[in-house]
């Protein structure tokens, strides 16, 4: 050994050392083909990610939520958002200092593009399980809406997107666990015939409260569709609308972050670090009031 090569057999030897007490790299994630819509461009806006409380935590774009639970065993992903969303989501998830690798569950409110169509290229990358409701598994193996799906005809059954794989089938009031947190699903038809709100308790110290992922309930459909041709949709939609207002309610989060008015609130933590805004324990039931008052409009519509 000369007295050249010594320096560069000691740095080798010392590179190798920091690589082998260096973490395993994060699982490379391949994103799907991208959706063009109207709106697709500003809902995935990036956004930086943020602690709602405890253990969960906002790692969607600007306009499209996607939610993450951090256990002791791993990661749960509420909702996929857009097929290019999965990067933005990733990223997100990785600047708070996690790894998409370590996601072990991801399920879904609702299985239109704009929430699900990210869910294939996330369990790819992570390995893992999805779960979603029986009607909602039909239309996630098909790739877009059914034809009982309100807006089947309108876009979301010509926008398709890929399909997740091995999706099992959870019931009502199945009670999903991941580590040391139970996640809760109930059906809540209406938006879609397979949608699905999730609840789960997040503490901080030894404070612990309920958090509420709630499905969408707004009546939007194709222009030939019609509420009101079955009452029992109607009944469901209704009986969606008032589980949400009876859920045991402390934060309430949805697929869309404008309908639980998520930058007003980080706009007043910022005005106030100390309180947390999205601390709100009458958000569902307003949520559920408006939802009502809507129903109410788009029946009296398509009375006249």
């Amino acid at each position: 050994m000369t007295r050249k090569t010594a320096p560069v057999l000691a740095l080798m030897i010392a590179a190798t050392a920091v690589l082998a007490e260096a973490p395993a790299q994060d699982v490379s994630l391949v994103p799907d083909r991208p959706i063009e819509c109207p709106n697709c461009a500003s809902w995935n806006q990036p956004h930086a990610p943020f602690r709602i409380y405890g253990n969960s935590y906002y790692v969607g774009p600007a306009g499209l939520s996607s939610i993450l639970i951090a256990t002791n065993d791993g990661l749960v992903l509420i909702d996929g958002a857009l097929p290019q969303s999965a990067a933005v989501i990733a990223r997100n998830i990785h600047a708070l200092g996690f790894r998409v690798a370590d996601i072990r569950l991801i399920l879904n409110s609702h299985i239109h593009y704009d929430h699900a169509g990210g869910i294939a290229s996330l369990q790819r990358a992570s390995g893992a399980r999805v779960a979603a409701s029986a009607p909602a598994t039909k239309a996630l193996a098909l790739g877009h809406a059914t034809k009982d799906d309100p807006q089947f005809g309108f876009v979301t059954d010509a926008i398709t997107y890929v399909s997740p794989r091995h999706v099992e089938r959870i019931t009502d009031g199945q009670v999903l666990t991941v580590g040391d947190v139970r996640l809760t699903a109930h059906m809540t038809p209406g938006h879609t015939p397979g949608g699905t709100s999730w609840t789960w308790r997040s503490c901080e110290k030894d404070r612990c409260l309920d958090m509420v992922y709630a499905d969408s309930l707004t009546a939007v459909s194709d222009d030939t569709f019609r509420f009101t041709a079955d009452p029992r949709r109607i009944e469901a939609f209704r009986a969606s609308i008032a589980r949400i207002a009876s859920l045991p309610c402390d934060i309430l989060m949805t697929p869309h972050p404008d309908f639980f008015g998520m930058e007003d609130k980080l706009a007043a933590r910022k005005t106030n670090p100390t309180a947390n805004p999205f601390i709100d324990r009458g958000a569902c039931a307003a949520y559920a009031a408006t939802a009502s008052v809507m129903l109410d409009q788009r029946i009296a519509k398509e009375k006249k």
